[in-house]
């Protein structure tokens, strides 16, 4: 499997993934906030939880799906390995004074993490990189359009 046929199929998983956790999210915010540890409470609590746990994982979803789409456009791939790194990172910056995270949500780290370190590994080359002895691509044509 070429590099960019796995890129595709982790961004694909990140995708579903977390369009999955949105929608579990949202058709259930009390249980997946309980088992992320947090109580919700008030409007304010709620309406937190769904910036989060929905906006931020359909963002996410719609970034993997545009990298897709895009190809071999780096920027798209890395904006989307930065929001799955995102959250672990914030956890990590706090685990020396509080730990790190249990259970299920230890879980859904360790995954963030590996999807998005994964991602930073099968990162298309810039457009206009140059080209390796292994890179069996035609070469582009320096016509220029008009």
């Amino acid at each position: 499997m070429t590099k960019a046929a796995l890129r595709k199929h982790v961004l694909h998983a990140v995708a579903t993934a977390s369009s999955l956790s949105a929608l579990v999210a949202l058709l259930d915010p009390d249980r997946v906030a309980a088992v992320m540890g947090l109580f919700l409470v008030g409007v304010n609590g709620y309406s937190q939880f769904y910036a989060i746990y929905v906006g931020v994982r359909l963002a996410t979803a719609v970034l993997a799906l545009s990298a897709v789409k895009q190809g071999d456009q780096p920027l798209l791939t890395d904006l989307t390995a930065m929001f799955l790194l995102a959250q672990p990172a914030g956890r990590l910056a706090v685990a020396s004074v509080i730990g790190l995270p249990q259970g299920p949500l230890l879980v859904v780290s360790v995954v963030e993490i590996a999807c998005g370190l994964l991602l930073l590994a099968l990162r298309p080359a810039p457009i206009n990189a140059p080209r390796d002895a292994n890179d069996i691509r035609p070469p582009q044509s320096k016509t220029h359009h008009r």
